[in-house]
């Protein structure tokens, strides 16, 4: 499955239901939550895939060296390659 987060903060009980093999995108004000300097870790499990759109982070000033590790940032191109890889797509506003 893959889950579109595009709210921030992101509740708990969102990514308390992503499953391993799942990818997470976070998109709009949801890349808030991505920034190496934050408090608090996402907690998803190792298996799931997670991106950023590298336009989301721009359009905010942010650069890739203020992005967490573990988050792949991608171009509008490859998200349209996840929504084609996952059949189902869970959208969280």
């Amino acid at each position: 499955m893959l889950h579109q987060i595009f709210h921030s903060p992101i509740p708990a009980a969102v990514l308390a239901r992503v499953s391993a093999g799942d990818d997470v995108i976070f998109l709009d004000n949801a890349v808030l939550n991505l920034l190496r300097q934050r408090s608090e870790p996402l907690n998803l499990p190792k298996a799931c895939g997670c991106f950023v759109l590298s336009d989301d982070l721009a359009s905010r000033g942010f650069t890739a060296d203020e992005v967490l590790p573990e988050i792949e940032i991608i171009s509008l191109a490859e998200w349209v390659e996840l929504t084609v890889k996952h059949p189902l797509i869970q959208t969280w506003n």
